[in-house]
């Protein structure tokens, strides 16, 4: 018996480039909710970010990779891994001579990126982002930092040693080819996801997931019943239990649907 169900956001509960939730993945987490199963968010997002799911409710957030899991009111904490303090002054130096914007994400929110490139762009257009404001990477010493974000192409961020010599106590995440989500080393959406469940007294068996992106894998291996989403990278469908729909065509639903969860 499913118990909770989490959910990725974009590509998954958001279509790309749509900006919104459709109508008829409104209707399956409403019919989730009737049924008292619980709903959950699971994101690479900090729930600051979280501004494309309408007027949705949800039983709790894991946000920002697993690194920040979040009450249903998304502020009251109820897990917090921060990314160690001599990593983020090693970047400030390594940032001195890179190119390679930055986005500083802390745990209390106040997100600001270090520049602003093509790369940066494109990502925020495509996920509908708010305006970030540009600082110095010098105020992240001053943060309790859950999260990074570096813009440039797998290849660069991978040639220029960013994770080799750098941030030696951090590990990359992505689902796009434009940047890649800096996490603790040891956190994972599944990480987040057994925090929770253990907060709520609920079974990993009694557990569903949907994802689309290369930082779902680990949740969609981790939980009961693992969905990948038919737009899903062919990686992701690889270690999922079941594939469904695309985004945009009620992916959602049909695989709630098809396992008898509604």
């Amino acid at each position: 018996m499913i118990k909770a169900v989490f959910f990725d956001i974009d590509g998954t509960l958001v279509p790309i480039g749509s900006g919104r939730v459709p109508a008829d993945t409104r209707r399956a987490l409403a019919e989730l909710r009737a049924k008292g199963v619980k709903v959950f968010i699971s994101s690479g997002r900090h729930i600051e970010w979280i501004d494309n799911l309408g007027d949705l409710e949800f039983d709790g957030y894991v946000t920002v990779n697993g690194a920040l899991c979040l009450g249903h009111d998304g502020r009251t904490p109820i897990f917090t891994r921060l990314i160690d303090k001599g990593d983020v002054e090693r970047l400030v130096d390594f940032s001195a001579g890179s190119s390679m914007p930055f986005v500083v994400v802390p745990a209390r929110g106040g997100i600001f990126t270090t520049a602003i490139d093509d790369n940066f762009l494109v990502v925020a257009e495509m996920l509908h982002l708010p305006q970030v404001p540009v600082r110095s990477i010098e105020d992240a010493k001053a943060c309790d930092v859950v999260q990074m974000m570096v813009f440039g192409s797998h290849e660069e961020i991978e040639a220029s040693g960013l994770f080799r010599d750098v941030l030696t106590g951090c590990e990359p995440t992505s689902w796009c080819p434009y940047f890649a989500d800096i996490i603790p080393k040891g956190s994972d959406k599944s990480v987040g996801i057994d925090r929770m469940i253990e907060h709520f007294g609920i079974d990993i068996s009694e557990t569903m997931a949907f994802g689309d992106g290369e930082n779902d894998m680990g949740m969609l291996e981790h939980v009961g019943l693992g969905v990948a989403m038919g737009n899903a990278l062919p990686e992701v469908k690889a270690v999922a239990d079941y594939v469904t729909a695309d985004a945009d065509d009620d992916g959602i639903g049909k695989a709630l649907r098809h396992f008898g969860v509604i």
